[in-house]
């Protein structure tokens, strides 16, 4: 039992020492609760991995040198634990399949808010619409339900609307294949007189479905209504479960962005190309971007806003393809006056302090930029954090978890909440018009329709 007890030991003091370390600031707030449980998951964990290899190892050495039994022998304890927590981890994962499942049939279900079809046919699930409300799905159904009013328009501008805005969506279970649903979606844009309108964007969503209204209500606003959005699903599950559907995703927005190019070739006169991505959905629309020989130049793109980028711009080639044509910025106070010339034509938003941005492999053994040894920091990048190995990973690892805190009406420029400055930012992305006045009023019409969203969500 020897090399049981010297891998017990030394487990103990290893993860004793993880889980001191471990104790430090991160990027975001956690729950009281996960806050004081995570030394003692991290070392408990550690500590356990590190004392049975420990322990197997010098079971073997004892026993190769004929001074004991054999490891399976020594560590037989130890061993049947494993098995144990084998078991258990096959329960989890069948448990995991069934949440999953539940997850899935909770994206497809709608709001009792928005499960009647839309009235308006300018966007999809509405009369003449070739797909149905149902197959929208949740986020969908939402998305389409608030195109900005003339009434809206009006607020903000003071103007009347020049055009009633297109919003289209086509949800992942509306057809079983990518190339079904882009044909759907241009059957939409089609319909509803998409490809008349000034500007177009394209949204690449969430992996549940979720497209921001925010930009779109942006556009909206400022065209005076002359402008269309699409947005093509390819999943249900939460961003973070859906990395699987990553290859799907970026070939959604290909066959899109291809399908666009096309219908416009030879038109006289054609709408402002706009792309917009969020999270997952910014990493999508990217990689479909950069992959091949095809560039912003070959689609016509006037103008591209990508918000959160997982593992931070730098770390896809995308950055490198428009590198000398794009714009990184952390909030509005940094949108550049005036603006350079040429104009980017490409804009990052990023906080320093996202987790979500900062997360990346490579800092389980190198430090990062962000986290440099003289002390600087970017926002909200506390000043005490220091980079240790295999520990902020883990602590990054668990701020993603809890790195949007949304409040709706309440705008926090933190974390991977970037309500507050979507509206100033992509107002310059876009390169759309906005006196002082206009954007204040904007800036309040924004805040206060999500606050109407939301109670009419939660009314029911």
């Amino acid at each position: 039992m020897k090399a049981a007890a010297a891998g017990t030991v030394t487990g103990v003091a290893v993860g004793s020492l993880v889980a001191l370390a471990s104790r430090g600031p991160t990027l975001v707030p956690w729950p009281e609760k996960v806050r004081t449980a995570f030394p003692f998951l991290l070392g408990g964990l550690t500590g356990a991995v590190v004392g049975l290899k420990t322990g197997l190892a010098l079971a073997t050495v004892r026993a190769l040198s004929g001074r004991g039994p054999g490891p399976i022998t020594t560590m037989t304890p130890v061993l049947v634990g494993g098995a144990a927590l084998g078991g258990v981890a096959a329960a989890g994962s069948i448990a995991a399949r069934r949440l999953l499942a539940q997850l899935a049939e909770e994206g497809r279900g709608l709001d009792d808010a928005f499960a009647q079809p839309p009235a308006d046919p300018e966007v999809s699930g509405g009369p003449g619409s070739v797909v149905t409300v149902n197959e929208l799905g949740r986020e969908g159904a939402r998305f389409v339900a608030y195109v900005t009013s003339p009434d809206g328009v009006r607020e903000v501008t003071g103007e009347d609307p020049v055009a009633e805005p297109v919003r289209v969506f086509v949800g992942v279970d509306a057809a079983s294949t990518v190339e079904q649903r882009v044909g759907l979606a241009m059957a939409e844009l089609r319909r509803t007189g998409a490809f008349d309108r000034a500007h177009l964007i394209i949204q690449a969503p969430a992996g549940s479905g979720f497209a921001n209204s925010f930009p779109v209500d942006v556009l909206e606003v400022l065209t005076r209504g002359d402008c269309a959005s699409v947005a093509v699903g390819y999943g249900l599950l939460p961003s973070f479960l859906s990395l699987s559907r990553v290859g799907v995703a970026q070939l959604t927005q290909r066959l899109l962005l291809d399908a666009i190019h096309e219908e416009l070739r030879g038109r006289d006169r054609k709408p402002r190309l706009l792309l917009y991505g969020e999270s997952l959905g910014a990493k999508v629309q990217q990689g479909a971007v950069a992959e091949g020989p095809v560039d912003l130049d070959h689609y016509g793109v006037a103008a591209a806003l990508y918000v959160g980028t997982p593992g931070g711009v730098e770390s896809d080639s995308f950055h490198a393809l428009c590198a000398a044509e794009s714009y990184t910025v952390d909030r509005p106070e940094q949108l550049p006056s005036p603006v350079p010339t040429p104009r980017p034509r490409v804009w990052f938003l990023e906080h320093d302090g996202d987790p979500v941005v900062r997360f990346r492999r490579d800092l389980l053994l190198q430090r990062p930029a962000w986290l440099p040894t003289d002390g600087t920091r970017g926002r909200n990048v506390p000043a005490e954090m220091t980079w240790k190995p295999g520990i902020t990973y883990a602590q990054a690892l668990v701020d993603t978890m809890f790195a949007t805190n949304v409040k709706p009406g309440l705008f926090e420029s933190r974390g991977h909440d970037y309500r507050a400055d979507l509206g100033a930012v992509a107002t310059m992305a876009f390169d759309l018009s906005a006196t002082p006045e206009v954007a204040e009023r904007l800036e309040a019409y924004l805040r206060r329709t999500e606050v109407e969203r939301a109670a009419r969500i939660g009314e029911h």
